[in-house]
């Protein structure tokens, strides 16, 4: 092992060598068990004699600091630390018993032995260059694969030299928000957290309403400078972009940034296909393996005009040089052998399964836990947004009884950027396939016992 140790020789080299190891260990850098090297090894790093090694391993083991076995290495035996500890690393918070948050794919179904059989051959027959510095872009076994699977599967009309490789929709907002001066239209109700990414980008953001036949493009005036808009599944409504309203979105010409965050799980019907498909010179495309694969492999992809290809590659360069490499070419074979549409067709299955389940406890009906209760939206996505009525329990007094029972989603309400409509966001992807039944039942007992609570109050 390498270790790294500032001797002063002015009282001795023994004496030196002896306060630098004490010093090491009251600091914490070399922790309770850690193994020093060998005194010959020790001796060779350091330019000292092993007899002098040897004699400031003896005195600090008399001291305490360290113990030595015969035949074994020589090993830190730990002290009271002079300097103050390190404040713990803040790591994720534990799973939920019942995890319905919106947003979360089931992770139990990674295609782990997929992405290992990937994983071999990249590592098998890549060249060695694919380890050196990369495209800002992105690797062009990733770019042209994309290049035919969205082209395939989701009607996008783009060539490798016009995608960028991004870690996650976040950044493709950054990207562009660094590109496109002016405030960008963002959907009322839609995701407060990437308003959040735009304010902090320094972009200000303008409500672009939603209504049942999805976003309101009519409220579009030159003054915007671009419009971010689901047109697949709006979130969180979960209406599709009406066809009037996407004829409206092309002919108002500014730039739109469509997130499809979901676009291939359609349940009652073939997907629908993208809107970059129609204005190939108008829109960002974005996607990302978030929600379809894990959202820990941070990969995702922006299909660009090529108009802002440049301005957009550029920033990339500057924001982080390129995305891993290795994630790139596994999700390339991946696609290329066609195991990420399998696995993509497996999780609409069960996916469906699971929306089903969620309509006969939850929706309207006469069993139903909670009356009055809308579920809005097409057969499609990875949640449900259930709006409460106007009387009954409030999104307060729900989401608290949630978490009293161990049942982790969201509340609604944040989505509008004003005085918006109280009620739940529940996502039925998250759970395994065991635990997801048990949740859902978990919810409309909650459901069913804050709403008799709240009536028999109100008596």
């Amino acid at each position: 092992m390498d270790l790294h140790l500032e001797v002063s020789t002015a009282g001795g080299r023994r004496r030196g060598l002896e306060e630098a190891l004490r010093q090491a260990v009251r600091d914490g850098r070399l922790p309770r068990g850690a193994r020093l090297p060998s005194t010959r090894a020790l001796a060779a790093e350091l330019g000292l004699s092993r007899g002098t090694v040897s004699a400031a391993y003896d005195q600090l083991v008399a001291e305490g600091y360290l113990t030595a076995r015969p035949g074994s290495a020589t090993e830190v035996a730990g002290v009271t630390r002079t300097a103050p500890p390190l404040p713990e690393p803040s790591g994720p918070s534990p799973a939920p018993p019942h995890d319905l948050r919106p947003g979360h794919p089931d992770v139990s179904a990674f295609p782990a032995r997929a992405w290992l059989r990937a994983t071999r051959h990249v590592l098998a027959t890549a060249p060695a260059e694919v380890f050196g510095p990369c495209d800002p872009r992105g690797r062009i076994e990733l770019r042209a694969a994309l290049a035919g699977y969205l082209g395939r599967t989701r009607g996008v009309i783009t060539t490798p030299d016009l995608i960028v490789v991004t870690t996650g929709f976040v950044q493709a907002l950054n990207l562009l928000a660094r590109v496109i001066d002016g405030p960008f239209a963002m959907e009322e109700p839609g995701h407060d957290f990437y308003r959040e990414v735009m304010r902090r980008a320094g972009r200000g953001t303008v409500p672009l309403p939603v209504d049942e036949l999805g976003a309101q493009v009519d409220t579009l005036t030159p003054a915007t400078a671009a419009a971010v808009v689901t047109p697949a599944h709006q979130y969180p409504i979960g209406v599709p972009l009406h066809p009037s309203r996407r004829r409206a979105l092309r002919e108002w010409g500014g730039p739109v940034v469509e997130d499809d965050y979901d676009g291939e799980f359609r349940y009652d019907r073939q997907p629908v296909g993208a809107f970059q498909g129609t204005a190939p010179e108008q829109v960002v495309y974005v996607g990302t393996t978030s929600e379809s694969l894990s959202p820990a492999l941070r990969l995702a992809w922006m299909a660009v005009p090529p108009s802002l290809i440049g301005p957009v590659t550029e920033a990339k360069r500057y924001a982080d040089a390129h995305t891993e490499v290795l994630g790139q070419l596994v999700l390339a074979r991946m696609i290329e052998t066609h195991d990420y549409e399998r696995h993509i067709r497996a999780a609409r299955l069960r996916y469906r399964r699971r929306r089903e389940l969620l309509l006969a406890r939850l929706g309207p009906g006469p069993d139903q836990p909670l009356p009055g209760v809308v579920l809005p939206g097409v057969a499609a996505g990875l949640r449900a947004l259930l709006l409460l009525p106007e009387t009954g329990p409030t999104e307060a007094e729900l989401l608290a009884a949630c978490e009293r029972r161990g049942i982790a989603l969201r509340g609604a309400s944040p989505l509008w950027r004003g005085a918006g409509r109280e009620g739940l966001l529940i996502g039925y992807a998250a759970p395994s396939e065991r635990a997801y039944p048990h949740a859902l039942e978990a919810l409309a007992q909650v459901l069913a016992g804050t709403s008799r609570t709240r009536r028999s109050l109100s008596r």
